[in-house]
């Protein structure tokens, strides 16, 4: 049996080393994404309606939160229009310009949720690559003289 190199062990505690070092990037530039969204949505001081089904009254700082208020505001604007949306209303409706801030507001909270859902996934994928980068690491050889130790212990008896 052969005995592996210094440079065919070192390489994949290297490697291991590197998805490691990647995964704890990838957390910490998610959790910064996270917290750069709730805390511009916050200064924005959006309240979720009294009439929302869910978090009525509080602040929109969460994706939970800013889908809520999205969701109302579809209810409000499409109560305001008789039910029309801004492509079926005439172009000389006057209720078209509430249709259209009504379409443009849920699109801005909607696109929050989106940046929501993209920094939970990049945390995610910086645990998963953190795993990998361990196991990675546990499967390689410590060193030469570790794995060449039991041989020779072995071969001297």
């Amino acid at each position: 049996m052969s005995t592996p190199t210094a440079s065919t062990t070192k390489l994949p505690r290297l490697l291991g080393l590197i998805v490691i070092i990647f995964g704890a990037i990838f957390f910490v530039a998610g959790a910064t994404t996270w917290t750069a969204v709730s805390v511009n949505l916050k200064a924005e001081n959006i309240t979720v309606s009294d009439d929302a089904a869910a978090f009525a009254g509080g602040a929109v700082d969460t994706p939970w939160e800013a889908f809520a208020q999205a969701d109302i505001i579809k209810e409000h604007a499409l109560k305001a229009t008789g039910g029309k949306t801004y492509a079926e209303l005439d172009k000389d409706d006057p209720l078209r310009a509430t249709a259209m801030n009504g379409s443009f507001l849920r699109a801005s909270l909607f696109t929050s949720v989106v940046a929501f859902g993209v920094a939970l996934l990049v945390m995610g994928l910086g645990v998963v690559l953190a795993i990998v980068g361990v196991a990675i690491r546990k499967l390689a050889p410590a060193d030469e003289s570790e794995t060449a130790a039991p041989e020779l212990a072995a071969s001297a008896a």
